[in-house]
């Protein structure tokens, strides 16, 4: 059957996220998508400051990834990864290898963020069974953090301020440490790891993994910290004999000015999580890359296997698109573009300053954050955006932007005075 008003059907049907199924958030019915731009049912026109949730860093429409997604159609769309594998794969786990930071060794592929923190955190605690440690049952965290919405990756968002308050009791309860800090840039102080110190020292012989986002706090609040607060995580996991878990999936490939948000430190992790920007926001797909120590690990306990497995486990239509999204990167000047968005964003975003309810307004890479001092109207905000042209989601206190790295400088222009405008109009 043909639904005769999609947007009547999706209001009384369709679950979005973080949506009331009583009285959801409005939504905007779009027909197509070509560069940065999202073109509505009605005709209209939205320049995209989300990247689609981070994830289309080339756009939309991109003529090298349709080429690619066509390309590998044609030879197959899925395979199961169990006794079998394929040439995607092998060619997606090679770039990735030699991208990431040295010491990581192998490559699980699976769906989703959220379930490349699962699959982290298993290996975590896989691990240390291996060696016959079970008393290493806890993770160490920070608050402010988020990782995802499966069950593992809940139990390390902040159990405060985070999205799964609603869920205490029936995660497992972890370990968490003050926010990172000081901020990016700022001068380093001593006392900002002191707290992480303290519960790492003290329970020390429990505690699995650290797992963190480098240097960005995404959803969790949106937050930039210093450098030195990763490398000073680095080396207190090492003298403690504790792995380190780096969630890179909102950073991953760019976004922060480096590949990856852990190169402003200088750290490897012992398990790095990626997703998000490695298709190029064509498909659904993540990777958790780990070090030889911790494979060898699992593979010395009962039963010497990892136990993990997802059906479309490393897809092949989406390792072809992925192939292509990091070969086409690389071979953009992309460290230019991201320098040309910060610059821009640090530059338009800045006379937020001056309106009484916006709290700070920060900028790293193509990330762009105005904080305000009370929770925004989300429908009323993007409602605003959208007779503007922008394609703008905030949430709670933030309005941000994540925009593509090939926006124009007047398309961003476009975004910036939005968000400039509307708050100014609302009085915010």
């Amino acid at each position: 059957m043909r639904v005769a008003d999609p947007v009547a059907f999706d209001r009384r049907h369709l679950l979005h996220p973080y949506t009331s199924p009583t009285h959801p958030l409005p939504v905007y019915h779009v027909h197509s998508a070509r560069g940065v731009r999202l073109r509505l049912e009605d005709g209209r026109e939205l320049i995209d400051g989300m990247s689609s949730w981070w994830a289309a860093i080339h756009g939309y429409n991109h003529p090298v990834l349709n080429r690619a997604a066509s390309e590998q159609l044609r030879h197959m769309s899925h395979v199961m990864f169990g006794g079998i594998t394929h040439r995607p794969a092998v060619e997606l786990a090679a770039r990735l290898l030699d991208l990431a930071p040295a010491g990581l060794e192998q490559v699980f592929f699976c769906d989703s963020g959220s379930v490349a923190v699962e699959v982290a955190i298993k290996m975590a605690f896989q691990f240390w069974r291996g060696r016959g440690e079970k008393r290493r049952d806890t993770l160490l965290t920070v608050r402010g953090g988020y990782h995802g919405d499966t069950f593992a990756a809940m139990s390390v968002c902040d159990p405060v301020n985070g999205m799964h308050g609603l869920f205490r009791g029936l995660l497992r309860e972890q370990l968490f440490a003050p926010r990172p800090g000081p901020a990016f840039g700022a001068a380093w102080n001593e006392r900002a790891i002191a707290g992480f110190e303290k519960l790492l020292t003290a329970r020390g012989g429990r505690i699995a993994a650290v797992i963190l986002e480098p240097i960005v706090q995404g959803a969790g609040g949106m937050r930039f910290s210093s450098p030195r607060y990763l490398r000073r995580v680095r080396q207190l996991c090492d003298r403690e004999g504790v792995l380190l878990i780096l969630d890179e999936i909102a950073t991953g490939f760019g976004r922060t000015g480096k590949l990856f948000a852990s190169e402003h430190a200088a750290v490897t992790p012992d398990i790095l999580c990626l997703g998000k920007a490695l298709t190029g926001g064509y498909v659904s797909l993540a990777a958790t890359l780990a070090s030889g120590r911790v494979l060898a690990g699992i593979a010395a306990g009962r039963p010497g296997t990892f136990l993990h497995g997802p059906t479309f486990m490393a897809n092949p239509l989406a390792c072809a698109v992925a192939v292509a999204s990091l070969d086409l990167l690389l071979a953009s000047p992309w460290q230019r573009r991201v320098r040309r968005i910060e610059a821009q964003l640090e530059r338009e975003l800045a006379r937020c300053r001056a309106l009484p309810g916006v709290a700070d307004v920060r900028v790293l890479g193509a990330i762009g954050v105005v904080e305000t001092r009370r929770p925004v109207d989300v429908a009323a905000l993007q409602r605003a955006f959208v007779e503007r042209g922008a394609w703008i989601r905030p949430f709670g206190r933030l309005i941000y932007l994540m925009p593509p790295y090939v926006i124009t400088a007047r398309d961003l222009s476009r975004l910036t005075n939005a968000i400039a405008e509307v708050l100014g109009n609302t009085g915010i």
